[in-house]
């Protein structure tokens, strides 16, 4: 599991690490901790350091009791230094960093799909549930994107939306739902 370090809950990602399974996050900038051991880490593809560490403060070292890995890597095409955290003392550093950046195209996705596909709120909440709403919306945002290129209307995609959730049931055909003369009703 790939998280941000907004949502840095050590009690969290210690139940992560109790269910056996494994987390990559940010670590926040104020993290008090102690490096109990350097790990080798070779400094190639941007790795500036791999460590083990165990929490310093009060709370987090309550909630969190084991150790956890430290890598240091410089994203050289953002130009910023990340820190991650994480329970994998298996994978390499450089895998570490990996994840976390494709962690970023899925933020990437979700975000394209709050942008485009309006969705308000799931009716359903399992999985199957939200995979369906989802594959129905990109499938209606694809369909509308080609009736746009072959009419080649002026409109925005939100603009067709529009219109088309108006006009949904009318027995018109789309050349003539998008001609100026016939949208002069829609704006009244």
């Amino acid at each position: 599991m790939s998280m941000d370090r907004g949502y840095l809950d050590f009690e969290r990602i210690y139940s992560i690490t109790l269910d056996k399974a494994f987390f990559v996050t940010r670590a926040k900038r104020n993290m008090a901790f102690k490096r109990t051991c350097p790990l080798p880490c070779g400094k190639s593809a941007g790795i500036r350091c791999d460590q083990t560490i165990r929490l310093k403060s009060h709370y987090p070292s309550k909630y969190y009791p084991k150790k956890l890995r430290r890598i240091k890597y410089y994203d050289t095409e953002r130009e910023k230094i990340l820190v991650f955290l994480t329970n994998n003392f298996d994978l390499k550093a450089l895998e570490i960093a990996q994840l976390y950046k494709h962690r970023w195209q899925i933020e990437t996705f979700f975000k394209w799909i709050k942008q485009h596909l309006k969705i308000k709120s799931f009716w359903g909440h399992s999985a199957n549930a939200v995979k369906t709403q989802v594959w129905t919306a990109i499938a209606v945002y694809a369909i509308v994107a080609i009736v746009k290129k072959r009419l080649d209307l002026p409109q925005t995609m939100y603009e067709i939306l529009q219109i088309l959730s108006i006009t949904i049931f009318e027995k018109t055909t789309a050349n003539q739902l998008f001609k100026k003369d016939h949208l002069q009703n829609f704006k009244e």
